[in-house]
């Protein structure tokens, strides 16, 4: 696991799996030929020190050498030449227009997470906040990486993340990005109820710390009961590679 231990109780690691777990094994296996990596979100306004979320993601983005491990699993996949897919967020002028959200929502719209100018032009987009972080470029770049189009609340519902990955003839999605507690835990929901077997990363997310409690902690506990397997960076590339 990670090296993110800050939250404790009672001397215990609250991230950690429990010592004696209550749920069964799943019996989940990798199988390349049918899995894919899909990266949720790795825009600089979540991952990068500059980022207009950073002050409410950073420390868990730290702690987790989410970064870093993101970048791991681009380069395992792609030395394979096996499936990668973005799932990104952005926001057009006129999705300033909506006549309701939810309190993230207000947030991502307040600190104009994700902006761009436009879904036809690129003007302003080069190193922006709805950008993809520059070191992960030269993997989602390379003419193969499906790029969906964008989900606009948290989950796949709204874009064709889906259709894409049955296309490939995919039905196992190891799952990372962010963030854990909302995009993650959605795609997660969401590729569970469309048939899909679903791996997450658990070192390769991230979550909120706001007063109302810690997302990522929050995001484990939930990913415990639903996903197929909840493996670190360094289990998911060894079995990739087994």
């Amino acid at each position: 696991m990670s090296n993110a231990s800050t939250i404790q109780q009672g001397g215990v690691n609250l991230y950690a799996d429990p010592a004696e777990p209550g749920l069964p094994e799943t019996g989940f296996k990798l199988d390349r030929s049918k899995a894919a990596l899909v990266v949720v979100d790795p825009q600089n306004d979540f991952l990068s020190p500059t980022g207009a979320s950073w002050p409410f993601f950073g420390e868990s983005i730290t702690e987790n050498n989410t970064v870093e491990h993101i970048e791991q699993l681009l380069k395992g996949f792609k030395a394979l030449d096996l499936t990668v897919a973005v799932s990104p967020h952005y926001y057009y002028p006129y999705d300033h227009h909506w006549h309701f959200g939810g309190p993230l929502e207000k947030v991502m719209h307040n600190i104009n997470m994700f902006e761009r100018k436009g879904p036809t032009t690129l003007e302003g987009f080069e190193g922006s906040g709805a950008d993809f972080l520059e070191q992960y470029k030269p993997y989602l770049l390379d003419g193969k990486t499906i790029i969906a189009s964008p989900h606009k609340v948290y989950g796949p519902e709204t874009n064709d993340l889906v259709l894409q990955l049955r296309k490939k003839g995919i039905s196992q999605v190891v799952l990372a990005g962010m963030a854990a507690n909302l995009c993650i835990e959605s795609h997660l929901r969401q590729l569970i109820e469309q048939g899909f077997e679903v791996l997450v990363v658990r070192d390769a997310t991230a979550g909120p710390r706001v007063p109302e409690g810690d997302g990522y902690l929050a995001a484990i506990i939930n990913y415990r009961f639903l996903a197929h397997a909840l493996w670190t960076t360094e289990q998911t590339l060894a079995a990739l590679n087994a």
